[in-house]
């Protein structure tokens, strides 16, 4: 494709449709006997997209690989039986009723790098965040394994990405210089190794963390946070905003 960017400075790929090929890479990927899981939050109100997110991925996310499905909940008796792909397991974990809408998001970095130490790293190879309100709705393939994964926020390529900016307060952990910062990302859909992904999860929660004892809250929370340490750690993949796009727009 020459109609879009598909290299970054730092020659890591962008993946757009049409920009490989998904028979050559499956093939690649079986033979390594591989296991990538999804982590994803349904709290609160966000139990009723639970279905349908389950039911899309299920069908579309790596469908035909193996695939360990995390499901971080305050309600699991409300989880009814969800029928999965032979390939594919569903694993329901409690999780604590914040009181406030923007702790599951501040907490849940925390919540993914606890259970990556005493869980996760013994389980699945590849790791990645989907929020849990997304719904898939084409086939999103291996070509979006690599060691660390960023998507590219549809914001970017809108007459509105203002509206989705950096943090630029210095007194943050999570401030990116003006002028500086080359993608920005959605905090909706990353991943990677699981060791890749362990510390991007580490350092942002402790970012947010050190924010909050500062009296400081950023306007995009964990995304900011993201961001900046996706400046400093580049990603080695890139997925475009055809992989997650915000349906506001």
């Amino acid at each position: 494709r020459r109609d879009v960017l598909v290299l970054t400075p730092w020659l890591a790929p962008i993946v757009w449709e049409g920009t490989f090929s998904r028979d050559i890479l499956n093939a690649q990927y079986m033979q390594k006997n591989l296991v990538t899981g999804v982590v994803t939050f349904a709290v609160k109100k966000y139990w009723f997209f639970i279905e349908g997110f389950m039911r899309s991925a299920n069908k579309y996310f790596l469908a035909g690989h193996r695939v360990n499905f995390y499901l971080f909940t305050d309600n699991p008796e409300k989880i009814s039986h969800l029928k999965m792909a032979p390939e594919n397991y569903l694993f329901v974990i409690p999780v604590q009723n914040h009181s406030k809408w923007q702790d599951i998001f501040i907490n849940r970095m925390d919540i993914i790098s606890t259970y990556i130490h005493s869980q996760f790293q013994y389980e699945v190879d590849y790791l990645y965040s989907i929020d849990i309100d997304v719904q898939l709705l084409a086939h999103i393939g291996v070509e979006i394994i690599d060691a660390l994964v960023g998507t590219i926020s549809s914001w970017q390529f809108t007459v509105h990405h203002e509206n989705k900016a950096y943090e630029t307060r210095p007194e943050s952990r999570a401030a990116i210089p003006k002028g500086e910062g080359d993608f920005y990302y959605t905090a909706r859909f990353y991943g990677g190794s699981v060791s890749e992904v362990y510390k991007l999860t580490r350092a942002c929660f402790k970012g947010v963390m050190e924010d909050r004892e500062n009296g400081i809250e950023t306007g995009w929370h964990d995304e900011s946070h993201l961001n900046k340490y996706l400046l400093y750690h580049k990603p080695t993949r890139l997925l475009s905003p055809e992989y997650y796009w915000d349906a506001e727009l």
